[in-house]
């Protein structure tokens, strides 16, 4: 299957990991790229621009396939060290960043001199848009169903991929709500040139996290991620546990008049916790509605293979035979039988 994406990117399936704190791992990265996808190492999760350098020979060491880097622009007084980390991926030889958060407008001059291409994670055609404008290669297109931040227009896929391929130049791929065959058909067939799947690598026998995680996201069904941080408009999706209804109901009893220390407890440094120690009900971790469609830890390479065929299948079978009974139908509508 050849779309824009896996030509822009030189991997043979339309498949992206995404960037996931203490989850995009060269593990992961890894073995999405052996298995003809392409994997991401998250920046921000090795803590500083020498512990990525590690992670990217560690991922080398791993695969000769194309893998990027993701690249998160975290507004902060006291932000990471940004310019050592695009350093380190230029001196590396990176040839694919996905960004995310803040507009990397500051970063792309360095980025595109450099030869790298640049995929950004966007919530509306409206982002998507400027991404284009700054010159991005491919736009993630994230609807309201995703795990982690959906932004705070809410609207889900069926509407946000048609209005970004009736706006867009550029490719992008769709991300929220992706996990199967029927996901990738789906997004093509809306105008998306592949799919971004975040939570559904985390369910997968090479996903560095521990078994619990793999197992809560097996046992949670659709109906079980919660919006927080709503009043401080920096919405995430995550999953429902004990410390998620303690943060809700702080939400709902403070108000407007909400600040992220009051919520820290629920927050801050959840990730470790969460994902090394297995400690699911620890804080608030994200988790997209996909939840629900998750039944299994497979490897990477049987989840892969078993999109790429279903979707094959998906095509060549059923949405083919029902073009042949609307042909069919049509024969008879226009015969004057």
């Amino acid at each position: 299957m050849k779309t824009r994406i896996t030509k822009l990117f030189g991997i043979q399936h339309p498949i992206v990991q995404g960037g996931m704190h203490h989850v995009g791992l060269a593990d992961l990265a890894a073995a999405v790229a052996n298995a003809g996808g392409l994997g991401m190492i998250t920046a921000l999760t090795l803590g500083s621009p020498e512990g990525l350098r590690k992670e990217i020979a560690r991922c080398r060491s791993m695969t000769g396939k194309p893998f990027g880097v993701n690249l998160t622009f975290l507004p902060s007084v006291n932000p990471p060290d940004y310019p050592g980390f695009v350093n380190v991926i230029i001196e590396e030889g990176i040839r694919i960043v996905e960004t995310a958060g803040n507009n990397p407008q500051e970063w792309m001059p360095l980025l595109k001199d450099a030869g790298v291409k640049v995929i950004h994670k966007c919530t509306s055609v409206r982002h998507a848009l400027k991404a284009e404008a700054i010159g991005c290669d491919a736009v993630s297109v994230d609807g309201f169903e995703c795990g982690g931040h959906p932004g705070e227009d809410d609207i889900p896929n069926f509407i946000l991929l048609p209005r970004a391929a009736e706006e867009l130049s550029i490719p992008f791929i769709a991300s929220g709500g992706m996990a199967d065959a029927r996901s990738l058909v789906a997004a093509l067939a809306l105008g998306a040139d592949g799919v971004n799947m975040g939570t559904r690598f985390i369910a997968t026998k090479e996903a560095p996290v521990h078994d619990n995680v793999k197992q809560a996201l097996v046992e949670a069904s659709e109906l079980d991620t919660r919006l927080v941080l709503r009043p401080l408009r920096n919405t995430e999706r995550v999953l429902n546990n004990a410390a998620v209804q303690r943060l809700l109901e702080k939400e709902r009893k403070l108000g407007s008049d909400i600040t992220f220390g009051d919520v820290a407890p629920e927050v801050a440094g959840i990730y470790p916790r969460v994902m090394h120690q297995g400690d699911v009900a620890a804080g608030a971790w994200s988790c997209g509605m996909v939840a629900g469609l998750i039944n299994d830890v497979p490897s990477v390479a049987d989840l892969i293979d078993r999109i790429m065929t279903g979707a094959s299948d998906l095509i060549g079978d059923r949405l083919s035979r029902l073009a042949g009974l609307q042909a069919s139908a049509s024969d008879v509508l226009f015969s004057g039988d």
